[in-house]
């Protein structure tokens, strides 16, 4: 028998017998070292990872550059700075410990006398440190542990437009993102600086929690999911559909009870594949990317499906990932082969103080993590289960889930403008304001932006749900449009009063969406959409009523000529 070291030398260098079933032995150059990518490393993988963290930030800090002066700016829909003074109100006037603890932002140490350009600053400044890593494949603790920082103090701001679930799940791939990196070192491939399996079991746990999570509220929540006929609804009925809804809607009751069967399987019994080895984990990694890409393809979920793809990528070594980079002298891959070679002839770098330094930090991670995730587990193993809730303000661990129940027909918010100085006389003439993506003419084509997101749009289908009372910050809007204010019109397709004096009066009506039937009479007539009025939302309003209402609000109020209508 072999001796522990011997054996151990053998299997890292391929001349160990790998028994039936198992994988060939690696190729041997004639010095006897691996030709072909080893199992085991993740040099490549932390390049693809990093890539793909990247490139959702720079897409969430893209939504952000172009809406948060419009929603959180200076006169945004929830202004920021009311929003941060009323907690510096609860706390009695003071910035202290108690309220960046309440909302973590560097917002609290800037200059609140033009927060537009505040809020521009740090997503610009996100902006560019996510391209360079996107482009480069290079980062350092310090760039992402920026990003981590510039995007938690815009969430933390953000109110009710930032209020979802892959908000929270951005920062916590975000902060697992921070220990992939040298401390300051800018390199691909940091040599002394090789990935933890404790970082990257921070990313598979990530994973495993996202899945299971939103199986699991499926499975507790509507009764649907249990019966196989959730899928009847989701197409028609989800946040913001996109063209392939509308076909995936009319699909045959066997192919959405198959889907939803699916859906159970590998959000219930897949993710343990993580723990049962490098080909199932592998399986796993395959399997829950392609899911998400089929999502992608099916509807509108802003970068979420994006980002559930991130933390599957540590399920991949180098030899699985080796495909995706070229091969030939001076690439990557035959860098990582060169460092695989050194490290089974024993070529190995000395321990620094650095590297000690590191594996400990490694290992306070491991600690941290483990410690959030109690209140977690216990929320997964709760018959009371909740979803996308942060347990913790720097929201580092959290719970998540999606669609615990389905929304079984769907209902939207239209809003309308009249000039007319009677908003009850029978010659009134209301036309529709058309959002950018969330359906209205029900001749438009359902949009595709996966992954960019319409936050004003996704808001607008909560506020369907329930009445403008919950949703305060629709009647601000429909402020705005009688105000014809440009900041607030950027977030809409289309302004029936462009170029015109503002509308007298704006009101909300509820109606009735549904699919039209294809080849069916309102097909015919290039109708997406067939809808029915339900009643009013809100009634019509004129801009001086709103006057008592704003300042209440601290939300800005716009001076108008009473007998024009025009803002002077």
């Amino acid at each position: 028998m072999a001796a522990p070291e011997e054996s151990l030398r053998k299997r890292k260098t391929g001349d160990l017998d790998p028994g039936p079933g198992s994988l060939p032995a690696p190729e041997r150059d004639p010095a006897g070292c691996p030709a072909r990518l080893c199992v085991g490393t993740f040099w490549l993988t932390r390049i693809v990872l990093l890539k793909a963290l990247a490139f959702i930030y720079f897409v969430a800090f893209l939504v952000a550059f172009h809406q948060n002066k419009q929603l959180i700016g200076d006169t945004g829909l929830l202004p920021c700075r009311a929003y941060l003074r009323s907690i510096q109100k609860y706390f009695h006037g003071r910035v202290g410990w108690d309220a960046l603890a309440y909302a973590p932002t560097v917002i609290w140490l800037m200059d609140w006398s033009d927060m537009n350009s505040n809020l521009d600053f740090l997503a610009l400044l996100g902006l560019g440190i996510s391209s360079f890593i996107l482009i480069t494949g290079c980062a350092n603790m310090v760039l992402m542990a920026a990003l981590w920082v510039l995007y938690m103090s815009l969430v933390n701001v953000g109110q009710v437009w930032y209020s979802f679930g892959w908000e929270s799940q951005l920062l916590e791939t975000g902060f697992l993102g921070v220990f992939l990196c040298p401390l300051w070192t800018l390199s691909r491939l940091p040599r002394h600086t090789p990935t933890s399996r404790i970082v990257l079991w921070g990313f598979r746990w990530l994973i495993f929690r996202i899945m299971l999570g939103a199986g699991l509220i499926k499975i507790r929540g509507d009764r649907c999911w249990r019966d196989l006929t959730c899928m009847d609804f989701h197409y028609e009925t989800q946040p913001v559909p996109n063209p392939m809804a509308y076909y995936l809607h009319r699909s045959p009751w066997w192919f959405h009870r198959f889907e939803t069967f699916s859906n159970h399987f590998l959000e219930l019994l897949v993710p343990f594949f993580l723990f049962l080895g490098r080909r199932m984990c592998i399986l796993h990694g395959v399997l829950q990317i392609l899911f998400q890409v089929v999502l992608v393809i099916s509807g509108n979920l802003s970068f979420l499906n994006w980002l559930t793809m991130v933390p599957s990528l540590a399920c991949f070594d180098d030899a699985a990932l080796g495909f995706l980079f070229p091969s030939g002298p001076g690439s990557l891959k035959d860098e990582v082969l060169r460092m695989q070679r050194e490290e089974t002839q024993g070529h190995r770098p000395m321990p620094t103080y650095g590297c000690v330094v590191r594996r400990m930090v490694n290992l306070s991670l491991g600690i941290l993590v483990t410690w959030l995730s109690v209140p977690v587990i216990i929320n997964l193993l709760s018959s009371q289960q909740v979803m996308n809730v942060s347990f913790n303000p720097l929201r580092i661990v959290n719970t998540y889930g999606a669609f615990g129940s389905i929304t079984k027909e769907r209902t939207e918010v239209i809003l309308q403008g009249t000039a007319s100085p009677n908003a009850s006389a029978p010659n009134a003439v209301w036309k529709d304001y058309e959002f950018k993506c969330k359906p209205g003419d029900p001749s438009r084509r359902p949009c595709l932006i996966s992954p960019y997101h319409y936050r004003l749009d996704w808001l607008m289908w909560f506020a369907a749900f329930q009445t403008y009372e919950h949703h305060e910050w629709i009647i601000h809007l429909a402020g705005k449009l009688l105000a014809n204010d440009p900041e607030a019109l950027s977030l809409l397709r289309l302004n029936p009063f462009a170029g015109r004096a503002p509308p007298r009066w704006v009101r909300g009506e509820h109606y009735r969406y549904k699919f039209s039937q294809p080849g069916g009479k309102h097909a015919a007539e290039g109708r997406w959409w067939v809808r029915r009025r339900i009643g009013p939302y809100f009634p019509p309003l004129r801009l001086e009523d709103l006057r008592s209402y704003f300042r209440s609000r601290e939300w800005p109020y716009v001076e108008t000529n009473a007998d024009t209508g025009r803002v002077p």
